[in-house]
């Protein structure tokens, strides 16, 4: 007999809260039985279409389903992060299991705390770090295993939304985003910084350079919408982060692309979920002779395209990846896109602002909290 499935309630019924309420009816490891929004209305509306209950509570929820296994946390606020703390905390403090929206928190100090208790607690903590639940992502993690990308050298990442002057509509007028200079840099740069640590490991040195295009200055617009950030890994190897909302269309690779070379071989993806190219070192297994390269020559590439476009199926892979992960008790460190790795993005956000703030100063990102592993657990 298969496992019983998990029952779960989410938290915040705006786009996000409906997009992975649909994700958590159409798999069959969840059960959805609740959701709540402080705006009553939303959750109505979402509980109808679904045929849950609704609440407009965290505290009520729990106490109405105390059988709760999972609480989704699709909250918006400040940043799109701010709300995030309190019903994540009150969800673990109640001992259950906690998927979060991203970012963790636009707090640092409120990030370290849920990560703290979900590990006082023993409780799955998750983030909806989706963009590396791909077929691409998938393929390129392999190349890494197999050792045919080799020693890691350096990764570029770059991410940002089509645009220009042109397409500008103006200062963001939601609350979320409203005065606050550092919305884009909080509320984007999580999925660019798991992408990277996803593949190349910890970052231990930033240093950063952010800023506004003129037609944004001219708006009275206060986002930092433009960012560059160097970075050095653990391993040693470098890394450059570019991200922009909507300044400029970037050429190659589209609105998202990630290459991380290697002594063995590079690799690219385009387009998150679209397509993953692998490009060996020359005198690498069965590559080209080096010898017999002209300058700029390069062994020929091999091309793998998903034949996918759409770029939401991440929330369906990433979901079924927290509720598989938990249906199977996986030891805590082992867990995918973990509160860890959330708040590994968001030490790095930070350590980004205090560059910025320092005019480019080098900083350290905070270190993480221990692993823990149970005793005899790899």
């Amino acid at each position: 007999m298969g496992k019983m499935s998990l029952k779960v309630g989410i938290v915040g019924l705006r786009g996000i809260g409906n997009q992975h309420a649909s994700c958590h009816m159409a798999d069959e490891l969840a059960e959805l039985v609740a959701v709540c929004d402080v705006v009553k209305e939303r959750a109505d509306e979402a509980a109808e279409k679904h045929g849950v209950q609704s609440y407009g509570s965290v505290q009520e929820m729990l106490a109405a389903h105390p059988d709760l296994d999972i609480v989704d946390v699709c909250t918006g606020g400040d940043e799109n992060g701010g709300w995030h703390y309190q019903p994540t905390m009150e969800a673990l403090t109640a001992g259950k299991h906690v998927l979060v929206e991203k970012p963790i928190s636009n707090d640092i100090t409120e990030a370290r705390e849920m990560v703290a208790l979900a590990q006082k607690q023993d409780r799955y903590l998750g983030c909806n770090l989706n963009h590396f639940f791909t077929e691409p992502a998938d393929e390129a993690a392999q190349l890494i295993a197999d050792g045919k990308v080799g020693e890691q050298i350096y990764c570029l990442h770059r991410m940002g939304f089509v645009g220009g002057e042109g397409s500008y509509g103006g200062p963001m007028g939601n609350a979320n985003a409203k005065d606050f200079p550092y919305f884009h840099v909080k509320a984007f740069l999580a999925h660019p910084f798991s992408i990277m640590r996803h593949f190349c490991g910890d970052i231990t040195h930033i240093q950063a350079f952010l800023s506004r295009p003129g037609f944004r200055q001219a708006a009275s617009d206060p986002m930092l919408s433009v960012n560059s950030i160097h970075c050095r890994f653990a391993s040693g190897a470098v890394g450059y982060l570019f991200s922009q909302r909507g300044d400029a269309t970037m050429g190659y690779g589209g609105w998202w692309s990630v290459e991380v070379g290697g002594a063995r071989g590079t690799f690219i993806i385009e387009n998150c979920v679209e397509k993953l190219i692998f490009q060996p070192a020359p005198g690498m297994g069965g590559a080209a002779d080096p010898a017999k390269l002209n300058l700029g020559e390069a062994p020929k590439a091999v091309e793998t395209n998903s034949g996918e476009t759409d770029f939401n199926v991440t929330f369906g892979h990433r979901i079924h990846a927290f509720l598989e992960d938990v249906t199977n008790d996986v030891p805590k460190h082992k867990l995918r896109a973990s509160g860890r790795d959330a708040l590994a993005s968001l030490e790095y956000t930070f350590a980004t602002i205090e560059s910025y703030e320092n005019d480019g100063a080098l900083v350290h990102p905070n270190a993480l909290p221990s692993l823990e592993r149970a005793p005899g657990v790899e």
